[in-house]
Formats: C-alpha cells, structure tokens, sequence
C-alpha cells in the first residue's frame, strides 16, 4: 500500500523524498539523483496510458484515480508516491482510498518562504505567486518541470486548502505532519520521527541503523545536492520560458528567509489569509 508523501509545491517535499529513498532504496544512506526516481509522482500519465485510459479526456482520468493506484499498489512493500494534489472528491471520484492508503506524510513549510521559492521556481512574479497560493489552483501536466506529458492535471487547491484536506487522515491515525523548518534544524530527529511512522503503519519495529543515517542526513545536505545539480542536472528542474536556461531546483533552501526579502503587503496578505493554519500550526 502507499504512504503519501503530500505538500504543496516547493515545501521540502524532494528533501524528505531524498532522504527517504537515501534509507530505503541503497544499500549505504548515500543519495544521489537516480535514487530518487524510486518514489513516482501521481498523477503520472503513464499510468493512465498504461490502463489503455484516454489520457486526453479528463474526466475519464478523475474516474480512474483509484483503478491507477490499483494497478500499481504492491501490498506487500514499502511504497512510496508524491503528490502535490489535495486530497479531492470531485464528482464522487476520490483521490484515493483505504484499500490503497497505508497512511500519509505530509510536509508544510511557511507560505510566507514558499512564495518566493515558488515564484523563483516558476519564473513568476511574487505578485502572482500569492495569487496562486490564495486560490484553488489546477495545473495542466507537471507542476514541477518542464516534461509536460509526464502528468496529468494536478489539482492543488489553495495552499491553506492543501494542507487542511490532508489531515482527514490523522482521525484514523495515519498521518505525521512534518515541518520543513524541523528539518533544518534538527534533520536527525525529524528522520528518525518519520521512519517511526512508517514502520509503525507497517506493523514492525524500527531499529536504528545508525551508519546509514549518518550517511542519508550528510549527503542530502543542501549544497551538496546544489553541486550535484551543478554537475549533473535534475530532472525536476524547469526551464525559464524567457531566456530557455534552466531554472536551478535547488536555489536557497535554509537561506530563504522571508523577513529579508517579502514586501510588507504581501506578507500581510499571506498572513490574513491563511492566519488560523499558520497559528495551528505554529508560524504566528
């Protein structure tokens, strides 16, 4: 069954996917890109394409949501799928179910310091990054790079919609927020939290590797995987429709700081119009 790994756009979502696929799919903790491929994307149109789904038709998409996961739901391992979508019903199709959902992890970041990184990251203004943030959003193919065909239309919602339709889940107990900000600042404790979760869903006890988890808190340190950009490229990354260069995925992590570079009003605006989230959850 799938453990979720859901955010909204530029959260840390790749982080804690690095990190995960570092622990999981190698044999040392050592991250590079190649790993990360482990953990797919849905809505993933090559899935559709796969069930023999019109994957220009929409509807007939939304109605095989569940159908899709089916086809790809391993029940016996550890499987992982990001999304950037909420957790919908439209029209009575789902975005999932319990057949297919061992639990989810989802991972929020302050809209305050996700709405510069998601201007840089889509070659927009501010200005129009928290227009995107306050309003239900639907994008067409992959919100995350520049292979379009790779996905179906992700339905975002808000960003405060995002993040409140996904904790349905904590009611049943299977469900762990985690904070970017907890992993900057103490990324051991928030790794070592999220594989508690994943091996208490599972039903086994977790014993620490502790060699490994050197290995996966070190070589997904930021600048690291900013080098390994640099020198190898990321698949994720977007290409800037401007000037055609790509856009780097990785650009300040940590260093984006929103005291030191947000403009009054649109720090008010993101304040007054996700205040009761950002209270819950500890941002004011």
């Amino acid at each position: 069954m799938f453990i979720w790994l859901a955010s909204y756009p530029k959260s840390g979502n790749t982080l804690v996917r690095a990190m995960l696929s570092s622990y999981f799919f190698s044999k040392d903790g050592k991250f590079n890109f190649e790993l990360i491929k482990n953990i797919k994307q849905f809505p993933h149109i090559g899935i559709f394409e796969k069930l023999g789904i019109n994957i220009k038709d929409e509807k007939e998409i939304l109605k095989n949501y569940i159908k899709a996961q089916e086809s790809i739901n391993q029940k016996n391992s550890i499987q992982f799928l990001k999304t950037h979508s909420y957790l919908f019903n439209i029209n009575n199709n789902p975005f999932t179910d319990l057949n297919n959902t061992l639990g989810v992890i989802y991972i929020v970041r302050d809209p305050r310091n996700v709405v510069t990184s998601y201007a840089h990251h889509n070659s927009i203004s501010v200005e129009d990054s928290v227009e995107r943030l306050t309003h239900s959003i639907e994008y067409g193919g992959n919100v995350d790079s520049d292979h379009i065909s790779d996905r179906s239309k992700v339905y975002m919602g808000s960003w405060s919609s995002n993040y409140n339709s996904w904790k349905s889940f904590d009611t049943i107990g299977k469900y762990l927020l985690i904070k970017y900000e907890d992993i900057i600042l103490n990324k051991e404790k928030t790794l070592l939290e999220i594989l508690n979760f994943i091996y208490r869903l599972k039903g086994i006890n977790f014993s620490v590797d502790k060699k490994k988890i050197e290995n996966v808190i070190s070589s997904t340190n930021f600048d690291k995987m900013k080098d390994l950009e640099k020198k190898e490229g990321f698949i994720e990354a977007k290409v800037n429709p401007k000037t055609g260069k790509k856009i780097p995925f990785f650009n300040l992590g940590s260093k984006n700081v929103w005291k030191n570079n947000l403009d009054l009003t649109i720090k008010n605006k993101i304040e007054n119009s996700f205040k009761k989230e950002m209270l819950e959850i500890g941002y004011l």
